[in-house]
């Protein structure tokens, strides 16, 4: 087995055998990740390279948001509001190749994510 195929093996199975609060952490970091990349991409003119990335980043608030219990807490509802408004923020910042609104969504996603890990590690 090749080298790149022993990763995707490593890290497939990683994912398979992570609690639900690991998978939380890892959907938050690429989002994170992908903003942040998808940023740099729109910075340096690369469109191709920017939509791929705030492509994903989408994908992955789509997920958070359908793989949210509304009922399990009365703060659920206010999390899917935020995250539909990221959601069309980075949809228009994608449109309009705008880094600043990239940036913008980061800012708000990152205290989330470090509040998410917070509390996994509190468990």
């Amino acid at each position: 087995m090749t080298a790149p195929n022993l990763r995707d093996r490593y890290l497939q199975d990683s994912i398979n055998t992570a609690s639900p609060a690991k998978l939380l952490l890892l959907l938050y970091d690429r989002l994170i990740l992908d903003m942040a990349k998808g940023e740099e991409h729109l910075l340096a003119g690369d469109r191709e390279d920017a939509n791929g990335r705030l492509t994903h980043a989408q994908e992955i608030i789509i997920e958070l948001r359908t793989s949210l219990d509304m009922e399990a807490w009365d703060g659920a509802p206010g999390l899917a509001s935020l995250y539909g408004f990221v959601l069309t923020e980075l949809i228009g910042a994608n449109i309009a190749r705008d880094p600043a609104r990239v940036a913008n969504c980061r800012t708000l996603m990152e205290p989330l994510r470090d509040a998410w890990r917070e509390a996994a590690s509190a468990t």
